[in-house]
């Protein structure tokens, strides 16, 4: 996966918070009922999906595509022009210049009173610190995007709550929280065989939001070689923001790994990978965990890793519920930096509406050693490919939360270790592992006092699972499950594990790939006692 380094994304969406006075004006007209809106954007799309892809009119002067990174974070939009400052909105629009790393231009429309106006582009919009200004350039060059701020945290106080930056990536944050992983409107051929392809936003419109308005419209017009794409996105600010997102998908070609929703995330290092971190921190990472509630209602949770090669988990489901990337532990402790705050970084939880089909939700973990690029990619995949030429549908919504606690009423993994750090053997010419996962919340307390009543159940899809074993974890209040294993040389297997009472789900179901190379048990020296890690 290729894509602009979250670092330089990271860095730029940093400092934008703006302290702007309030004007009330008079209360804003009634929208036409002819004004521009979705079908538009839509009629577009389609229109645009029957040409051949343009390269060309997606390029910038070459003084700006040359910028460094240093050289256009000199370039900040400047405070006392940020649009809809005095129209007593709660909402203000901040345009992000071309440059650098972001060098496919998209033009940026305000829709007031019904009608599209495009934003002309002037230098005058910016501050370029010690950059030259760019001289001639023309005023429908365009912009790289935009920030939306809004009163997230505090009344009197501007936030900024969503920005699109970079192909059709856009972030979003609730009340308290720091930017850390994406989302994108779309993703081509990710883990796949060739190159991945990065469609991105050829034009935004934005609808002029009253004094009243608690949520803000967006539209975007998608394109790529293989695609393009009609979206509308939904933007309601609050504790947890979420946006309602509307997407009409036009395949170019047939395309066999289509990404729908997807969020795009890091992970280098969590509490069992002692031999990935490269400094002080305990853990590394802006999401720790896929969780996914299937058609059938079944809660999963599968830990994200840091692999040693590419991998591709594939989930097989019928009209999913919800599945996201989870940033779950929320103890300082557990980063110790003061500066990535990776603490304080939003989950992304994706609930879609209506019923999506067959298909598989998948999760492709990337190796890396640089916390600056994403390596973590997980998307609604359907399971038959999207025809040429014929308009796809689908809705969803996509929520920055804190905490996972609302979302079901059972036990949740707290933490995890696999077998990173936990010596391996071999039994009867086959590999062993053991693997620990510790249980929390739910109704787990009311069966402390007679434990003998809880059951692991623990399956797997290859191998043996030769032990369960299930002690109260007293500093959780919750349960330890230990699971020892076999699996032969040469194969791979899905373990997976929940606690239950009798017939009663206690917990969700904790999931994970085991794999065990050709050879590799030959090698291996005899099992050892593995202690249960407090």
């Amino acid at each position: 996966m290729s894509a602009p380094s979250r670092r330089a994304i990271l860095g730029l969406l940093s400092g934008t918070c703006l302290l702007a006075p309030r004007s009330v004006p008079a209360q804003a007209p009634a929208r036409p009922t002819n004004s521009f809106g979705y079908r538009d954007v839509v009629e577009q799309a389609t229109a645009l999906a029957k040409q051949p892809f343009d390269a060309e009119s997606a390029r910038i002067p070459d003084e700006l595509s040359k910028l460094s990174y240093d050289s256009y974070r000199e370039i900040r939009f400047r405070r006392d022009k940020a649009f809809w400052r005095e129209g007593g909105s709660d909402f203000r629009l901040l345009p992000f210049h071309l440059g650098f790393l972001h060098n496919k231009p998209v033009q940026v429309h305000i829709i007031s009173h019904g009608s599209a106006i495009p934003i002309p582009f002037t230098t005058s919009l910016f501050e370029y610190g010690k950059v030259p200004v760019p001289k001639g350039l023309s005023p429908a060059l365009g912009f790289a995007g935009f920030a939306i701020t809004t009163n997230l945290n505090e009344p009197k106080v501007q936030d900024e709550v969503i920005s699109f930056l970079g192909a059709s990536y856009f972030r979003l944050i609730g009340r308290g929280q720091r930017y850390g992983l994406s989302a994108r409107s779309l993703a081509l051929d990710v883990g796949g065989k060739g190159p991945e392809e990065f469609p991105f936003m050829r034009a935004l419109w934005l609808e002029e939001p009253s004094r009243d308005s608690t949520e803000l419209v967006i539209y975007a017009l998608l394109d790529s070689p293989s695609v393009a794409g009609a979206f509308r996105y939904v933007v309601s600010p609050g504790r947890d923001t979420h946006v309602d997102v509307t997407a009409t998908i036009i395949p170019r070609r047939e395309i066999e790994r289509i990404g729908i929703a997807p969020l795009t995330s890091m992970f280098q290092a969590g509490e069992g990978d002692l031999g990935q971190r490269t400094d002080f921190r305990p853990e590394i990472h802006d999401s720790d965990g896929l969780m996914m509630q299937s058609g059938s209602g079944e809660w999963i949770w599968r830990p994200i890793r840091n692999p040693k090669e590419l991998r591709i988990s594939s989930f097989g489901d019928k009209n999913p519920r919800g599945f996201g990337l989870m940033q779950r532990d929320r103890d300082f402790g557990s980063y110790q930096d003061l500066e990535a705050r990776y603490d304080a970084r939003p989950s992304y939880w994706v609930e879609p509406q209506g019923d999506w089909g067959e298909g598989r939700v998948e999760l492709i973990e990337i190796p890396t050693t640089n916390e600056a690029l994403d390596n973590i990619v997980a998307c609604w995949t359907p399971k038959t490919p999207l025809p040429s030429g014929q308009a796809a549908e689908f809705k969803y919504r996509i929520s920055a939360i804190t905490t996972t606690w609302h979302l079901h009423p059972y036990a949740q993994v707290q933490q995890s270790f696999n077998g990173s750090d936990i010596e391996d053997g071999v039994v009867d010419g086959n590999g062993t592992k053991r693997f620990i996962v510790d249980f929390a919340g739910g109704d787990l307390a009311y069966y402390q006092s007679e434990p003998e009543r809880l059951e692991l159940v623990a399956t797997m899809t290859g191998g043996a699972v030769n032990s369960r074993i299930v002690a109260f974890h007293g500093p959780l209040k919750g349960v330890r499950a230990i699971v020892d294993a076999t699996l032969p040389d040469g194969q791979s297997a899905e373990l997976r594990m929940f606690l239950r009472a009798r017939n009663r789900t206690l917990s969700e179901t904790w999931t994970a790939t085991w794999s065990v190379p050709p050879g590799d048990s030959s090698r291996a020296q005899p099992p050892t006692q593995a202690p249960a890690r407090n």
